[in-house]
């Protein structure tokens, strides 16, 4: 006998929350701000946006990709610009969706946003190691890789039982019970988290050994979690404000979208309305901001064990809000018993996901660019920040498409072949074009044209034409209409080289 929808959404937001809280809590610590936050900004995903939501069985909250722009801005503007720049992000976002941008946001390259991913993952590992350890990040990716050695040297060596060492060996614990579990669990129990089995391990045994270590701090009330932006905080909006919100709305949007639109792929019960959802994310990015929390996205890993674990409507992604809402209220104690270095095991299992070599083999199909481009954006984002290697992603991916647009080569291969009508063999060209000729071109056609000895027969080769604009179409008739005066012969599909003009246009 078949359960009942609702059967299948409550069993479904159980995994999803399990999954969900200590990614909130997580990402939040990664974030600069209070686990709290994340906490909350998990409960708006869930309640508010999965009731608006565009794409149904997608699951907001907390998101890996954007910890390292809040750990920035938190850390050069204080947590309280952290408000008004949510509300403006989340009021782009649902400006997008009014104007119908959702499409747009999807036409980004995928070299640029896995090489964003890569970045974001990699300034993860490199942060949140120090994490591992019971200490606080550094400042950038640079200042965190630099820092690796002398917190191995001075922190964990010689071993001597010091506060790291205990650490980091519950920290690594965490993330071997992740990699084993994804490796070898149980088909039964698939939808059991690891990160769930490593925290609680951590935690049980932290508080047995009663080890001292840095613990997560939740307040015993929700309205303690709830801070308000103040007035003077949105008086004082400035260009670097506007700033960082674009970025955020740009990033959150890239990554919702694209994460809904791998969701579409894994089921066919409901299609996303991606312009709706847009709203919905913009909506909840703006109770965020008024609330304190920390932004959300449309996040692959919740979406995903929500349709593996059997959601059929938005009522799973609500309810999962509902389980957290429900901890921090109920249970806050229980939160209170878990070592965050457990919480960096999780993250630094999650930043490694996030560097995936299959992505760099997909691209190396397409060519050098692809992977160029990809190795570029991650290396800028850890060598700057986000926004110059998303930017640098961006550039670069329009070079290519400029050089992929006016790009021509145009190259002659001569040989002797005799006629019926002369002992002699005649002098026979063979002139391909291939790419685009446009008026950029007309120096190299002109050249390749003049080259061509006098007395030959020419087959001009236009099939790997992909264009041929005015100018050079002009050009091209006037050079085979006065091929008795230059003394050649040419044979050319004329019908086939019009078309490469008025085909484009004509598909436009």
């Amino acid at each position: 006998m078949m359960k009942p929808a609702y059967i299948k959404d409550l069993s479904a937001s159980l995994v999803v929350f399990l999954i969900a809280l200590p990614l909130c809590m997580g990402i939040a610590l990664a974030s600069g701000a209070p686990p709290a936050a994340g906490i909350l900004t998990g409960i708006i995903g869930g309640i508010v946006v999965g009731f608006l939501a565009g794409a149904p069985l997608q699951v907001s909250g907390p998101a890996a990709g954007l910890a390292v722009i809040i750990f920035e801005i938190i850390r050069d503007q204080g947590f309280s610009a952290l408000g008004p720049i949510l509300v403006i992000a989340g009021a782009l976002q649902i400006l997008a969706g009014v104007i119908k941008a959702g499409r747009w946001f999807r036409a980004i390259s995928p070299a640029v946003i896995h090489g964003m991913l890569a970045g974001i993952g990699l300034l993860i590992v490199l942060q949140q190691f120090h994490v591992m350890l019971d200490n606080k990040p550094k400042g950038t990716g640079l200042a965190n890789a630099k820092a690796i050695w002398p917190a191995i040297t001075q922190g964990i060596f010689p071993i001597d039982g010091s506060r790291e060492e205990v650490a980091v060996l519950l920290a690594l614990m965490v993330i071997g019970i992740m990699v084993l579990w994804q490796k070898y669990r149980p088909q039964s129990l698939k939808l059991v988290p690891g990160a769930l089995l490593g925290i609680t391990a951590a935690t049980v045994i932290a508080r047995v050994m009663h080890l001292e270590l840095n613990y997560v701090q939740v307040p015993g009330n929700l309205l303690d979690v709830v801070h308000l932006p103040t007035l003077e905080a949105f008086t004082s909006i400035h260009a670097k404000t506007l700033g960082s919100a674009a970025t955020i709305a740009f990033i959150a949007s890239a990554e919702t979208l694209l994460s809904a639109a791998a969701v579409d792929k894994m089921q066919s019960i409901v299609k996303t309305n991606y312009d709706r959802e847009l709203m919905a994310q913009g909506a909840g990015n703006m109770l965020c901001g008024v609330v304190g929390a920390i932004p959300m996205t449309g996040v692959i890993v919740r979406s995903s064990a929500n349709v593996q674990a059997g959601a059929t409507s938005r009522l799973s992604a609500i309810l999962h809000g509902v389980w957290i809402l429900a901890m921090i209220v109920l249970l806050p104690g229980v939160l209170r018993m878990v070592p965050i270095c457990s919480l960096a095991g999780v993250l630094v299992f999650t930043g490694f996901n996030l560097i995936k070599v299959k992505d760099m083999r997909h691209l190396s199909k397409f060519g050098r660019v692809p992977v160029l481009i990809y190795v570029a954006t991650m290396l800028t984002i850890v060598a700057t920040d986000l926004l110059t290697g998303v930017l640098t992603g961006v550039v670069l991916s329009l070079v290519k498409l400029i050089y992929r647009s006016t790009h021509l080569r145009i190259y002659s291969v001569a040989h002797k072949h005799p006629t019926a009508f002369d002992t002699q063999a005649a002098n026979v060209v063979d002139l391909h074009i291939e790419g685009s000729a446009t008026f950029l071109r007309i120096p190299i056609i002109t050249a390749a044209l003049d080259a061509i000895p006098a007395g030959s027969i020419v087959h001009l080769r236009t099939d790997k034409l992909t264009y041929i604009d005015h100018a050079c179409l002009d050009l091209m008739q006037d050079w085979i209409n006065n091929q008795a005066r230059n003394q050649l012969e040419i044979v050319v599909d004329r019908e086939s080289l019009e078309k490469k003009y008025w085909l484009p246009a004509t598909q436009s």
